[in-house]
């Protein structure tokens, strides 16, 4: 015999509906985090690769106070830096833009890599091609930090200004670290 549909019995029912769904969700979890994390750390590690040259010894994640900045690493070579690689965060138009930059001691961009982005696919996500015009400008760079629109010397990801803006902030702002560390001896 059916059970009497009643709002006592509804919610029983829902309740129990929303606990073995949590306990699968939370199960399933607690199974992946490892290798999430894993995954998380060799993608840190592949892009720390990319975006520095090749040699030396590079440090142990260091932290900093600048805005936007979480992490960031020096690479040695007879104790002298020869090159940082900067993990900075900005807003672009889908949330949060994540780069890993590599950065010289003058301040010369030496190359960027994306780690985290929620920018539209086929407009924004074009940052995260490699190849593409607007990612291989940043190659060697050393000027004016801003897209053309705001008086600088990039060109921006036609129809994703936002995302072209907020991918340059990110770099300025580990240029801008890197020129704090250095004493102020990298570009503006």
């Amino acid at each position: 015999m059916a059970a009497k549909s009643n709002l006592r019995n509804m919610a029983l029912c829902l309740t129990l509906v929303c606990l073995v769904c949590g306990g699968l969700l939370g199960g399933v979890n607690a199974i992946t985090e490892d290798i999430i994390a894993e995954t998380a750390h060799k993608n840190l590690v592949a892009s720390i690769a990319a975006v520095l040259p090749q040699g030396g010894e590079l440090s142990e994640s260091m932290a900093s106070d600048a805005a936007g900045i979480g992490e960031y690493y020096v690479l040695s070579q007879d104790g002298a830096p020869v090159a940082y690689a900067v993990k900075t965060t900005t807003n672009g138009f889908g949330g949060a833009l994540t780069l890993m930059v590599g950065v010289l001691p003058d301040g010369t961009v030496y190359n960027t890599s994306v780690l985290e982005h929620s920018e539209t696919p086929g407009l924004g996500a074009k940052c995260t091609e490699e190849e593409s015009f607007f990612r291989t400008q940043f190659k060697g760079f050393r000027g004016r930090l801003a897209v053309k629109k705001d008086g600088g010397d990039l060109d921006a990801i036609t129809a994703s200004t936002i995302t072209s803006r907020a991918f340059t902030l990110a770099v300025k702002q580990a240029v801008d670290l890197v020129s704090s560390l250095n004493g102020g001896q990298a570009n503006e």
